[in-house]
C-alpha cells in the first residue's frame, strides 16, 4: 500500500521518550496505518477502520491489562 500520503501523528501523551512511541495515520480512505516511530522506515501495519476500532474498544475495556 502506498502511504506517501499518510499524515503521521502520536499521542500528547506520549511525551519527551526520545520516539519511543506508535504513530498512526488515519488520513488514508479506509485504513488507519500504524508504525513505530523509532524505524518509521521499516514499514506499518495497516487494518480497516473497523479493526481499528474494535481495537481502541477493546483496549478501553481492559481487555489487554496483565
Amino acid at each position: 500500500m502506498d502511504l506517501s500520503q499518510a499524515r503521521w501523528r502520536k499521542s500528547s501523551r506520549s511525551g519527551q521518550s526520545n520516539g519511543a512511541c506508535v504513530e498512526i495515520a488515519a488520513n488514508l480512505p479506509g485504513v488507519v496505518a500504524v508504525r513505530d516511530s523509532k524505524a518509521p522506515l521499516a514499514g506499518a501495519h495497516v487494518v480497516s477502520r473497523g479493526a481499528f476500532a474494535a481495537f481502541l474498544d477493546d483496549v478501553k475495556a481492559g481487555r489487554y491489562d496483565w
